[in-house]
């Protein structure tokens, strides 16, 4: 790695009984409130006529994980007006439907089957956490439909029924791990969420510290939203006395109560610094940068990023939704995943599914991070970043690859999947084969 220093839109949504989503709009378009919310799926804002396509937007707009999702939302439909703008899909505006998993994985599975089922969305954008994304899947392989999921993960699969836009383990996890080693030291304690992204995770630190010389001294988990952090703290003091490395895959509001307790046992980023994948800038915006400055995290894309495409980027989405917002990677890709749909669409002539699927392979788009390209293993490759949180809230990107990394969706440091790579294109090779 290389050192390195508008508009209207067209929405339809529902609400969960007792929760209040508010949905943005621009220009005279009328907001929803508690007074104001449609029964389940009315149009909160009709469309103005005309033959349209139906897009499903699924994450969670209440409970633990809405302090990260409802952001992706904010990148997907701002993606989504742009398009429109510009005179749609196919000659055609997208339409909204959009659904709240209430950071409940059932609840995902249910508004996924409704989503396909009932509206007959073309595409569903959605998820956040593996949990979510696992318990959708087996609905959209059934049904032979379409996701598109914006969100780094743990790699260890590759369904022919969803794109991933996020990091594989080797676009974010991996480097991290490597830059630890080289610049912060070898003892890693681990902590994560009780859910199958940080166990899998954590399961291919081990092997890669492992095979790097590093060593795992502890590993501890919290019940996703759990905010009960003294006992990690305590064990992390108690394994590492003299300092080292935290790799945290928390996620979720556990996040606020571990790093303002781990400030206040006096464990700074002088000896325990931390490198975070599921923290960018929102979460620290949210949890306040004082108890963040000087750790760290691995993403793809950065605001800081210096590129025309960014600029404009971050410019337009402040003009949107404040000066005061900020963007960050699970946003980025969430707004990338809907112009390389748009593409691969416009590209089969039609929103088929089996047509934008193979369509899809190949698409290039100059994201605000960087070039990306989609491949036959439903992957994109892009820029690895790792970044040091600043006292304003973003992150000086500390290191970089010098262009985009190709994905590697099954983990080559698991014994049980090294050498285990995926490919569409070709049915006789699908998910999961062995390279000769």
């Amino acid at each position: 790695m290389t050192r390195i220093n508008r508009r209207k839109f067209l929405v339809y949504g529902s609400t969960a009984v007792g929760t209040s989503i508010l949905l943005k709009a621009c220009g005279s378009s009328p907001e929803t409130t508690a007074d104001t919310a449609p029964a389940e799926g009315e149009a909160t804002t009709v469309a103005a006529g005309g033959d349209t396509i139906k897009v499903g937007i699924l994450h969670s707009l209440s409970g633990t994980m809405a302090i990260s999702e409802t952001t992706v939302v904010d990148a997907e439909e701002l993606a989504i007006k742009e398009i429109n703008e510009a005179g749609g899909v196919l000659g055609r505006q997208i339409e909204i439907v959009k659904e709240d998993g209430a950071s409940d994985w059932d609840t995902f599975a249910e508004k996924a089957e409704k989503l396909i089922d009932q509206d007959q969305v073309s595409v569903v954008f959605g998820c956040w956490t593996s949990a979510s994304r696992k318990k959708v899947l087996p609905v959209f392989e059934a049904k032979d439909h379409m996701l598109w999921y914006p969100v780094q993960y743990e790699g260890q699969e590759c369904s022919k029924n969803i794109f991933y836009t996020g990091a594989a383990p080797n676009q974010q996890i991996e480097p991290a791990v490597d830059w630890l080693l080289e610049n912060k030291g070898t003892d890693f304690f681990l902590v994560g969420s009780d859910y199958v992204f940080p166990r899998t995770a954590n399961n291919i630190i081990k092997e890669q510290l492992k095979a790097k010389g590093g060593n795992t001294v502890g590993e501890d988990y919290l019940p996703l939203g759990n905010t009960e952090v003294t006992p990690i703290i305590t064990k992390i003091k108690a394994a590492l006395p003299n300092g080292g490395v935290i790799f945290n895959s928390l996620n979720g509001d556990s996040n606020v109560a571990f790093f303002k307790q781990l400030k206040g046992a006096g464990m700074g980023p002088d000896l325990y610094p931390v490198m975070s994948v599921s923290i960018a800038e929102e979460e620290v915006r949210t949890i306040g940068p004082d108890f963040l400055v000087g750790h760290y995290a691995a993403w793809n894309y950065f605001q800081t990023v210096e590129s025309s495409a960014n600029e404009k980027w971050v410019s337009d989405f402040k003009a949107e939704y404040g000066d005061d917002r900020v963007t960050n990677d699970p946003m980025e890709a969430a707004y990338i995943m809907v112009y390389l749909w748009k593409q691969a669409a416009e590209q089969a002539g039609s929103v088929d599914i089996a047509a934008v699927r193979e369509a899809a392979y190949g698409q290039v788009f100059e994201a605000p991070g960087g070039t990306v390209t989609m491949n036959p293993n439903h992957h994109i490759s892009k820029t690895v970043r790792i970044g040091e949180i600043r006292e304003d809230g973003l992150f000086e990107i500390v290191s970089a690859t010098d262009g985009p990394v190709d994905p590697l969706p099954w983990n080559q440091y698991v014994p049980d999947t090294k050498g285990y790579t995926c490919d569409w294109s070709d049915p006789a090779k699908g998910g999961k084969f062995k390279e000769a």
